[in-house]
């Protein structure tokens, strides 16, 4: 959830009609959302907040790149471009335009995990926008007509975003190497050629696949009630007929047998870097029981100006311009537990590697002080109160959590299981996670490559 909230910067007694589950207002820990099921299995979350007239109207699909077929990658994602196209009863770009005239905001997204689509109107103008999307759900018209021009939309995306970023390219290499076989491994866009090879007849499988009322879920917050929202709902998803979706089926990860670096130069590169990616559970996959206790490590370890890595590195030993790390343990999949520093002028990768690893041995043997925790939780846990002030925050964490595998109730509960974290708990997480084996080590520098070594990734053992 903490990953969540930073992004933002990031069933109930049976109706008449279209619904099934019981009427129950979920304990409100954080955002006290009311949640309803439609008879063809769409989950829908309303989260009200009256302080101004408007809403946040998301639906999440369970399905993103790592749910792609073998050799298609970027398929999800071009998908998600293709949703703005024509319909059945919308011409192409129509979409946008109906939400601006009504006065809103749309975009998307594709993760690893899911895919949203999102409008914030004023809420008298909801209406209008459940109608489109709900139509855009099985009414896509995909032909080439369309997909050609926008694989080149894509593909400029790729460019610019990754291709022409060095720190990008090398966080693109250190994720096809921490994972070994698992499909974050691929990059969320895609790699090039296989966008290129992407046909009709893939998207249109990938569309016909996932895209279906039972494998979505609707969150609208912001001023509206469930008592409100729930004819809505029956009236424009409620009516369209569930598919056969099929399970999310993904490899299993083997081992991390062997320490491994990834170095690349790039006469682009202004601030070189240092990043270490350890490999580590999620609240889902692998030792769950870690992931929260991981949470509060990151922050203790590198969050923030107070954090350990921050005040040796950058404070006192005046090695780095900036250090830190991070941890998101909201995935469906395998997680890793991020470090980072960029070193001053002058000062070696060697020296910042070193003052890092030191660090590290000094939490895996001492773990960290009462003042520490102490600290650590208080800040996590503001984090869950400004989230309940934000008028969508609420719509983009639960969204996310429950297309990735959790609950509501995970969600209302992570305060009390933040807070429940023990000293001992922290040591012990970062005794099974820190460990040099299963990490991989990135350089960014600037220079050239030397000659006949091409920037890819070379596998040492520790």
């Amino acid at each position: 959830m903490m990953r969540l909230i930073k992004l933002l910067g990031l069933l109930l007694t049976s109706y008449a009609g279209m619904t099934t589950g019981c009427n129950d207002t979920v304990e409100a820990a954080v955002f006290n959302p009311d949640s309803f099921t439609l008879q063809n299995g769409m989950q829908v979350v309303v989260i009200s907040n009256h302080r101004a007239p408007i809403v946040t109207h998301m639906v999440w699909y369970k399905v993103g790149s790592a749910d792609e077929p073998p050799g298609k990658t970027g398929v999800a994602h071009f998908l998600e471009h293709l949703m703005f196209k024509a319909t059945k009863n919308l011409r192409s770009g129509e979409f946008s335009k109906i939400v601006a005239r009504n006065g809103g905001q749309d975009n998307a997204f594709t993760s690893f995990d899911y895919t949203g689509y999102h409008q914030t109107v004023a809420a008298s103008r909801l209406e209008a926008v459940m109608r489109i999307e709900a139509d855009r759900m099985r009414n896509l018209v995909i032909d080439a007509k369309e997909v050609e021009p926008e694989r080149q939309v894509v593909r400029e995306e790729r460019r610019s975003r990754v291709d022409n970023s060095p720190a990008a390219k090398l966080r693109e290499q250190l994720n096809a190497t921490i994972y070994l076989n698992y499909p974050y491994r691929n990059p969320i866009i895609g790699w090039d050629h296989e966008i290129v090879d992407l046909t009709v007849d893939d998207l249109r499988q990938f569309y016909d696949t996932y895209y279906w009322p039972n494998n979505a879920i609707l969150v609208v917050a912001g001023d509206i009630t469930a008592d409100v929202l729930k004819p809505l709902a029956e009236k424009y998803y409620g009516a369209i007929p569930a598919g056969k979706v099929p399970p999310r089926v993904r490899p299993q990860e083997p081992p991390n047998n062997a320490a491994r670096t990834v170095t690349l130069r790039d006469p682009r590169v202004r601030q070189p870097s240092w990043q270490r990616a350890f490999f580590a559970p999620s609240r889902i996959y692998g030792e769950t029981q870690h992931s929260y206790a991981l949470e509060v490590l990151s922050q203790v370890f590198g969050g923030g100006t107070t954090s350990r890595l921050y005040r040796s590195l950058v404070i006192e030993q005046k090695l780095a311009l900036s250090a830190g790390s991070f941890y998101d343990a909201d995935q469906l999949g395998p997680s890793n537990f991020f470090i980072f520093a960029s070193p001053r002028p002058g000062v070696g990768m060697d020296q910042i590697e070193n003052a890092i690893l030191a660090e590290i041995k000094k939490i895996r043997e001492n773990g960290v002080s009462q003042e520490e925790l102490t600290r650590a939780k208080t800040g996590l846990q503001a984090e869950a109160v400004y989230a309940r002030d934000s008028m969508d925050a609420g719509a983009r964490v639960l969204g996310a959590a429950l297309s990735s595998g959790q609950t509501i109730a995970d969600v209302e509960a992570w305060p009390d299981r933040i807070a429940s974290v023990t000293a001992d708990q922290i040591k012990a997480s970062a005794n099974a996670v820190l460990r040099q084996k299963q990490s991989v080590t990135g350089y960014l520098l600037s220079g050239k490559s030397p000659p006949n070594q091409p920037q890819n990734r070379k596998k040492t053992r520790p």
